[in-house]
């Protein structure tokens, strides 16, 4: 159990780190973009590399966290395939608790 929590843990870091690289690349995409509405010439050519370079960052951020990600899945594809029918069973315990907080409202 305590192998769970701490894959979990690290999934949610990554997960965390994604986010707000991902905001900051919006962040400053925006930024760029806005700045470079009154640009013409060489100096709109900058602002566009500069755009794109900070998109091929995202992209390779993406790739990173997916590759970080992969053992916590396939550790969580391993206990599901190993544990089914206590799966079935926290499953539908959550289930059963959801419906009753929501019918409660």
């Amino acid at each position: 159990m305590a192998r769970k929590t701490g894959v979990q843990n690290a999934a949610e870091q990554i997960q965390d780190q994604a986010f707000s690289e991902l905001a900051a690349l919006i962040e400053e995409s925006d930024k760029l973009l806005k700045d470079s509405a009154s640009l013409v010439g060489e100096e709109a050519e900058t602002v566009r590399e500069q755009l794109s370079q900070k998109l091929r960052q995202a992209v390779d951020s993406l790739g990173n966290v997916r590759d970080k990600t992969k053992p916590a899945v396939e550790a969580t594809e391993t206990y599901i395939g190993g544990h089914p029918w206590q799966t079935v069973a926290v499953s539908a315990g959550f289930g059963l608790v959801v419906g009753l907080l929501l019918g409660r409202r």
